[in-house]
């Protein structure tokens, strides 16, 4: 089939779209990409309907949160008609849309997680069947709704000599183990390992306001306050045993207020490293190689603090011919196709469901 999958991540600087061809299984051949990045606004109205999402018990619909919605809806179709402009295909010979929308929450401590955008307006906008709402069903059967990227990832590494471990370092970071070529997919551990750039960038943006430590200079520049990445790594997630998932927000800045700017960059990079250290440990064996994927292959200073933490040759998934920075929208995109062939896109092994289960929702045209 061919496929589109659109990821907006926690670090809320735009869109992933990627084309891929593809049987849901291991057989996968990326097309086309393109990232659609938010203007000021459109992050600032993402950012406040998180705030809000944050506050509630359960999900529940308010002006502003519907507002975003449909914000993030419009600017989906927008970024699905210039991807099939750049590969010069037409929207009848796409088969699906994987449309991940925006997390706006995860709770699933609680019993829920919230996307907002929706997948049949999207279906009805662009005239593809649409699969959405990836994640409420593992988070209803008791999984943890997240990391949903390991079956694409074991996709992907299916002709490496294992056992290796993914790693994606996005707003939070996420890892998965993959035993081997012959091992099935009921065999992979994953879990989210912390946060990963989402710290940095809302420290490096309070601090300094840019929206990022590009190339990692400001923490390449700064030193490590022992005693802060001591405190921070004081933390019960890091001692609950996977799988296991965060939300973005359930770590804050605070513990660095005081430090320089270059101080406090270093101290959490060293942070996200030493969060990476602690997951490799939890891993049933020690991987034969470490691939990194999203945004933070593109730091520099936090590769070589990762490789120095976990004793591990850090390499960018880039190397294999993977692109890094589709690599989400390119697995949503794969786990559409799997849910329309009734496969599994959770395991006990990576969100921590009872067993196997499908995913996602259905808007047919």
């Amino acid at each position: 089939m061919l496929a589109i999958g659109l990821m907006s991540g926690t670090s809320l600087d735009g869109i992933d779209a990627a084309l891929i061809e593809t049987d849901g299984e291991a057989m996968v051949r990326p097309i086309a990409f393109r990232g659609e990045p938010y203007s000021d606004a459109a992050r600032a109205e993402l950012s406040d309907a998180t705030r809000m999402a944050l506050t509630f018990e359960r999900p529940r619909a308010s002006p502003p949160i519907v507002a975003a919605g449909d914000l993030i809806t419009r600017t989906h179709v927008f970024a699905v008609h210039k991807l099939l402009a750049d590969a010069g295909v037409a929207a009848a010979e796409i088969d699906v849309i994987g449309f991940h929308g925006q997390t706006i929450a995860h709770r699933p401590d609680r019993g829920w997680t919230w996307q907002i955008g929706d997948g049949a307006a999207m279906a009805r906008a662009t005239g593809i069947t649409t699969v959405s709402d990836f994640r409420s069903a593992d988070v209803a059967a008791g999984g943890q709704g997240a990391p949903l990227l390991p079956v694409y990832h074991a996709a992907l590494a299916s002709t490496l000599d294992g056992p290796v471990a993914v790693l994606n370092l996005g707003g939070v970071g996420n890892i998965t183990f993959i035993p081997g070529a012959t091992n099935g997919n009921d065999s992979l551990v994953a879990f989210d390992t912390g946060p990963a750039n989402g710290l940095i960038d809302s420290w490096v943006e309070a601090e300094t306001g840019a929206r990022y430590d590009k190339g990692g200079a400001l923490a390449a520049a700064g030193r490590v306050d022992e005693t802060v990445l001591t405190a921070m790594l004081d933390h019960p997630f890091f001692d609950a045993p996977p799988p296991k998932s965060l939300d973005r927000n359930d770590f804050t800045i605070q513990p660095a207020r005081g430090l320089s700017a270059a101080d406090g960059a270093a101290t959490l990079t060293a942070f996200t490293a030493a969060t990476v250290a602690d997951a490799v440990r939890h891993l049933p064996a020690r991987p034969k190689r470490l691939l990194v994927a999203g945004g933070g292959r593109h730091n520099p200073t936090m590769l070589d603090m990762i490789a120095a933490a976990t004793r591990l040759r850090v390499e960018a998934t880039d190397a294999l011919g993977w692109n890094g920075d589709a690599l989400e929208a390119e697995g949503f995109a794969y786990m559409a196709v799997r849910t329309l062939r009734g496969l599994p896109i959770s395991f006990p092994g990576t969100t921590g469901v009872p067993a196997a289960m499908a995913g996602g929702v259905v808007h047919a045209v």
